[in-house]
This record gives C-alpha cells, sequence and structure tokens, in this order.
C-alpha cells in the first residue's frame, strides 16, 4: 500500500501552525493553503467574507478526479487566543507548543492531512475521486466562516469535517444546536451605605434566577451555562444593571427549546419578583445533526478504518463545528477526528502518528 510521506506531512504542519491566523486574522495562512492547493492543481476560489468578520477568505477549490464520486473535505483555518508566536515543539513522537501559546493543531491537522494525502495520491499516479475543498475563516466562536461560506459552490451531496479530537477512527455523526441568550438586567441605583434600600441591585437578580436554573449537565443530551458576566461601578452604589450571556445546548430540538424557556422564564420571574426589568435576546447558533450509523456515507468511512486496521467509533459530540453549518444547508457530513488533544488550551498537543493515520485514511478513502 502506497504510504504518506510523514517527515513532509509532519513539516508543513510545523510551517502552517506558525503562521499566525487567531480568529479575524486568517488572511497569511489562507494565501499560503491557497498557494499550496494551486500547486497541487486545484482551481481555486476566494469566496469573500465581511471585512468586520476576516482580514482574509474562505477557500473553495475543486480537483476534478477519474473515479465515480465527489466528496468535500472541510477544516477551518484559525485558530484560538492565545495563537500568536506559536513555536512547535517535537519530543518522542508529540507536537506541542513551547508552553505559552495553544498549538494550532485544531484545525491545521487537519489542512496538513488533506494536502498530504492528495500530494501522495499524484506522485504515485493513483486515480481518484473528485475532490472539493472548503476552508472557513472565524470558526472559532461562532462557526462565523460556514455561515458566510456560499454552497452553491459545492457539487458534492457528502463531505467529511476533520476537526474533532479522539481516537482515530472517531465519527463523529451526531452533535447538538446551541441557543445563545444576550440578558440585560436593570435594577435601580442607591447609595449602599446611606440608603440601600431604595435601590435594585441587578446582580440580587441574577443570583436569584441562576440559583433556580438548571444549569450544566442537564441530561445525557442537553446543557447549560453562564459564560460572562458583566456588571458594576462601585463598592458604594447598589448594582442597577448586570450583562449575561448563556447558553443551552442539545442533540434534540424539543430539549433544547424546553431548556431556553425554562432559562428565559427563571430570569423573568426573579425580575418581577424584585421589580427589576429584563430584557432577553435569544438567538440560534447553529442547529443539531444526526446521521444514522446504516447511511452509506457512514459505512463507506468505517469500511475505510478497517481496512487501515483502524478501529471506526461511530458517536455523538457535545460541541459544534462547521459540519453543523454545512448539514443545514444540505450536505450528508460527518467529522472526524485528526487526534488532536486538549485543544484551546496551552498543554495542546498532537501525536505524529495519528497525523499519519489520517492522512493515510483520506488518501485511501479519496482512491475508493
Amino acid at each position: 500500500m502506497t504510504q504518506v510521506d510523514q517527515n513532509r506531512l509532519v513539516d508543513n504542519f510545523l510551517q502552517l501552525v506558525k503562521i499566525d491566523s487567531e480568529s479575524g486574522n486568517e488572511k497569511e495562512v489562507a494565501i499560503e493553503i491557497e498557494s499550496q492547493l494551486q500547486q497541487l492543481g486545484f482551481d481555486v476560489e476566494r469566496l469573500a467574507v465581511p471585512e468586520t468578520l476576516s482580514n482574509g477568505f474562505n477557500i473553495y477549490a475543486k480537483l476534478p478526479g477519474k473515479l465515480d464520486g465527489s466528496i468535500v473535505l472541510s477544516c477551518h483555518m484559525d485558530t484560538v487566543t492565545p495563537g500568536n508566536g506559536i513555536e512547535p515543539v517535537i519530543k518522542d513522537g508529540i507536537i506541542s507548543s513551547a508552553g505559552d501559546t495553544i498549538l494550532g493543531g485544531d484545525d491545521k491537522s487537519g489542512i496538513a492531512a488533506i494536502i498530504e494525502a492528495i500530494k501522495t495520491l499524484q506522485e504515485n499516479n493513483v486515480e481518484h475521486k473528485t475532490i472539493e475543498i472548503a476552508f472557513t475563516v472565524f470558526e472559532e466562536g461562532g462557526l462565523h466562516g460556514s455561515k458566510q461560506f456560499d454552497c452553491s459552490k459545492i457539487e458534492s451531496e457528502m463531505g467529511i469535517v476533520l476537526d474533532s479530537g479522539g481516537p482515530i477512527g472517531t465519527i463523529i455523526a451526531v452533535a447538538p444546536g446551541q441557543q445563545n441568550l444576550k440578558v440585560n438586567i436593570t435594577g435601580k441605583p442607591a447609595h449602599a451605605g446611606l440608603a440601600p434600600e431604595q435601590g435594585i441591585n441587578a446582580l440580587t437578580v441574577a443570583a436569584d434566577a441562576i440559583a433556580n436554573m438548571n444549569l450544566s449537565r442537564i441530561d445525557e443530551e442537553t446543557t447549560a451555562n453562564i459564560g460572562v458576566v458583566k456588571g458594576g461601578q462601585a463598592t458604594n452604589i447598589v448594582m442597577p444593571s448586570l450583562y449575561i450571556e448563556a447558553e443551552a445546548r442539545s442533540l434534540d430540538e424539543e430539549k433544547l427549546a424546553k431548556q431556553v424557556a425554562h432559562m428565559v422564564e427563571t430570569f423573568e420571574a426573579a425580575a418581577n419578583k424584585h421589580g427589576a426589568e429584563v430584557e432577553i435576546v435569544s438567538t440560534r447558533a447553529y442547529n443539531p445533526f444526526q446521521i444514522p450509523e446504516s447511511h452509506p456515507h457512514i459505512q463507506t468511512v468505517k469500511e475505510v478504518f478497517t481496512q487501515l486496521d483502524i478501529e471506526p467509533i461511530v458517536t455523538s459530540t457535545g460541541g459544534g463545528s462547521d459540519a453543523n453549518i454545512f448539514a443545514e444547508k444540505g450536505l450528508t457530513i460527518v467529522n472526524l477526528s485528526t487526534g488532536m488533544a486538549k485543544v484551546h488550551t496551552t498543554e495542546e498537543y498532537i501525536a505524529i502518528e495519528d497525523m499519519r493515520k489520517i492522512s493515510q485514511f483520506l488518501m485511501s478513502y479519496l482512491a475508493k
């Protein structure tokens, strides 16, 4: 069996992670990836996004194949913070950062794996199916790039996102929807020492609501969290206003709607109790998606992993990814692990062997 070039794969990954690309600043890495795709013979198109979103662009690319069928492969090009000045370190087959930044394997490990798989196919004159690329900006913190992606460009009916952790062979076929709540509580200011009883403390309202709210793990499919709290002016002023950002997630739409309604009603009840006002803006971040394990797309992915002596693991996740957005836009799509671990932390790492395995999987899948 033809093998990917592990050293070249690692070298390209190291090159990509050294390019600063925190969300909103993807231009430089997008230009580099565009160049690499063009060298492979892809017809590459820059898809504009609002300047307020990113100084870069989404990438759509297509490489016709001689085998029947086509697939769209997707990764995001941005990283979380701290993601500038990354200095990767290799020790005992593990790539990590120097410790003061993230590594950027989320999601440049997927990009490097895709490029290496295609290089290997071409160098060995291996025929492949038609390959489409959908690389996005600003995935972190809202899946904004995929929301902007013009999916009318995509001809494939099925796709693979490479943006998950866990053992190689992990196939995310179920992912939750997420609803965001932005809550403004307005109380009444007063001097905290002279006349506190004349005020309405917005923090007291929020504390009352949160104390009576079901949060964290609701059930096996549903979670909820209070993530941002901002307010207060001085210790001698009864807090007149408070801003909160919260979220709820669930694999089940009815459970998600029920949890969101519970959170809204609890905030409103606490405001009424204390004589405060509350304004709540509820917006959908992304919808859930679910593909049955019996679907031919998943069966094919499982078959390729099995042929490579990698155990396929079809599972669900509690997190969202571009797969949620592309599924909503009509693609039958799964999210695969690249082996990335401890992402979004300065302890992030990835095993070189895992990078090799996922790139080898892609090469085998594309040639199937």
